[in-house]
């Protein structure tokens, strides 16, 4: 009765909330302004807003005659530098697999020059076979969560039980860097981590090139969220960036997890400070729609090339649309910066406090985790804190991370630290 009493406590101090920290595995748009916001409700309680609810159409064939402009008001009024052009999709996993897809076609392209397809080609793609179907690969991190389908899983690698049974591809995987924390204390030994993870990059290109498996393209998560919320430098990524450019490679950003401001810019790669910007980047989850940017070159030359049913759902852009607006009108970004420093502040508080339980405190924005002694630890910790209306998510293999929506304010970061500084005060 105690614990169900807190919850509902927990709750009322929400608002729009009625969860204190979202589980990792339940990621959805409604969760950055929190549950049932009354702008999203009345949005949907519009008269003239009811047949984008009713009716779904295939956008691809028939898209709603103000789809482009709807657009323009959700998507693409927060479109990432150097990416004019966009598809949507119906998920993380198709966002990613197509955007897959489409890299390969740009970088065929490429080597094609102006020719169009030769016979040969239309007809050895037929029986999967070269040159209609061409023997590339692409390079993906060890620790990395792409999605599951076919494509994405040979990309795939921070949980076996995702991968075991399923055929894949020979695709290279270059080591993600393993920071040492306190960062402060460990800026030598960090940097030659990331430049080993660099240079295992570039030789795995060339070593493919010389396998005749040309890497066509770099996929890379700002944070690796289900391989146990990985961070690495700034610099990692620009450089990685470098590498693709240098060796033609096409650079892919998964934003499914780190897009939508719960890193305290509203694409967590914004952070880099990229002279040229990325190639491609995928969204889902808190964006409610799937989909991806990406630049003017890699727009396939025909129609159907990159296409589904549905490529989304107009409803749900709808609602994106006003969704962006509550986070602009309520600063809700500067608000994910401000109170995730106070979350990540009380974590370190309580790392210090509890070291046999709290290690490896890090985070951006709101996006902060930390490690336990093991998973049944962490499995434990995640059980007590949600019997006392607290909802944590576990990552990696014994990595706990907090995935709070873009309402989460300081005084919710002190609740919830009250809260769990009870737990391990108490944990046995």
């Amino acid at each position: 009765m105690a614990s169900m009493l807190l919850a509902q406590r927990l709750a009322c101090s929400f608002q729009h909330s009625y969860r204190l920290l979202v589980p990792g595995v339940n990621e959805t748009a409604e969760y950055n302004s929190g549950y049932s916001h009354p702008a999203l409700l009345k949005l949907i309680q519009q008269p003239q807003n009811a047949s984008m609810f009713v009716n779904r159409p295939a956008l691809g064939i028939l898209p709603p005659e103000n789809f482009v402009e709807k657009l323009r008001q959700s998507l693409l009024s927060v479109a990432p530098k150097g990416m004019s052009q966009l598809i949507t999709m119906a998920c993380g996993s198709c966002s990613n697999e197509n955007a897959l897809k489409t890299i390969f076609m740009w970088y065929r392209s490429k080597e094609r020059g102006q020719r169009g397809f030769s016979q040969e080609e239309l007809e050895t793609c037929m029986i999967n076979q070269a040159p209609g179907c061409p023997d590339y690969s692409i390079l993906s991190f060890m620790g990395a969560f792409h999605g599951r389908t076919m494509g994405c899983l040979a990309t795939t690698h921070s949980k076996a039980i995702h991968k075991i049974d399923i055929p894949s591809f020979d695709w290279p995987i270059a080591p993600f860097p393993r920071l040492k924390y306190p960062l402060e204390e460990f800026v030598k030994e960090n940097q030659q981590e990331e430049a080993r993870c660099l240079e295992e990059v570039e030789d795995l290109i060339v070593k493919y090139r010389k396998k005749k498996k040309t890497v066509a393209g770099i996929i890379v998560e700002p944070i690796q969220s289900e391989g146990g919320d990985n961070h690495a430098s700034d610099d990692f990524f620009r450089k990685l960036r470098d590498i693709a450019r240098k060796h033609g490679c096409a650079f892919l950003v998964d934003e499914v997890q780190t897009g939508g401001g719960c890193t305290g810019k509203f694409w967590a790669h914004e952070h880099w400070g990229l002279d040229d910007p990325a190639d491609v980047m995928t969204f889902s989850k808190k964006m409610m729609t799937g989909g991806f940017f990406h630049k003017e070159e890699f727009r396939p030359n025909a129609p159907y090339r990159i296409f589904n049913t549905w490529l989304g759902d107009p409803s749900k852009n709808l609602l994106l649309a006003e969704v962006i607006n509550i986070i602009k009108r309520e600063d809700l970004l500067n608000n994910a910066a401000h109170a995730g420093k106070a979350l990540l502040t009380g974590l370190l508080d309580l790392q210090a406090r509890y070291p046999q339980f709290i290690s490896r405190v890090r985070g951006r924005g709101t996006f902060c985790s930390f490690d336990t002694p093991d998973d049944s630890i962490r499995n434990k910790l995640i059980l007590i804190a949600r019997n006392k209306g607290v909802v944590l998510g576990g990552c990696g293999d014994k990595s706990i991370r907090f995935r709070p929506t873009l309402v989460f304010r300081d005084h919710h970061a002190h609740l919830f630290l009250n809260i769990f500084s009870d737990i391990l005060a108490d944990f046995k």
